[in-house]
């Protein structure tokens, strides 16, 4: 599947609990649960991500010209938001994640209903995954 084929997908998934954010949210921290974990001996201090309120830690790397992200949160929303992220970018050419756009986060409406903090964490979380995935493609 494509990243706009899997957004598509998380669109239409949020779009059944129509406007209740707390059944949203329920969606989220299930979708924490099936996050790829990163292995714990990568649970580095160079692998938390810069300006999330939870520690997050991203791991990326290239195998077979596709970039593989595993993550963890100590947070349980904030993991479901990793794991949504992981979900769209994993497994794609490093030049197709640098250039993906990312809508599904506006059209579920999950930038709005976040503290700004919270907010905060997943823009440093998509700049994380992206220039790890500019990183890979040189």
């Amino acid at each position: 599947m494509t990243i706009e084929e899997i957004e598509k997908e998380i669109i239409e998934e949020f779009e059944i609990f129509g406007d209740s954010w707390e059944s949203k949210y329920e969606h989220l921290i299930d979708l924490g649960k099936s996050l790829p974990l990163i292995n714990e001996k990568l649970k580095t201090e160079d692998r938390i991500i810069k300006g999330c309120q939870s520690r997050v830690w991203l791991n990326s790397e290239l195998i077979d010209g596709k970039i593989v992200y595993t993550a963890d949160a100590d947070a349980i929303i904030t993991k479901g938001m990793v794991a949504l992220l992981v979900r769209v970018l994993s497994n794609h050419k490093p030049e197709a994640v640098v250039k993906a756009d990312l809508k599904f986060i506006d059209e579920i409406g999950l930038k709005e209903h976040l503290s700004p903090t919270r907010a905060n964490g997943l823009v440093s979380m998509i700049n994380k995954m992206k220039t790890d995935a500019l990183m890979l493609s040189r």
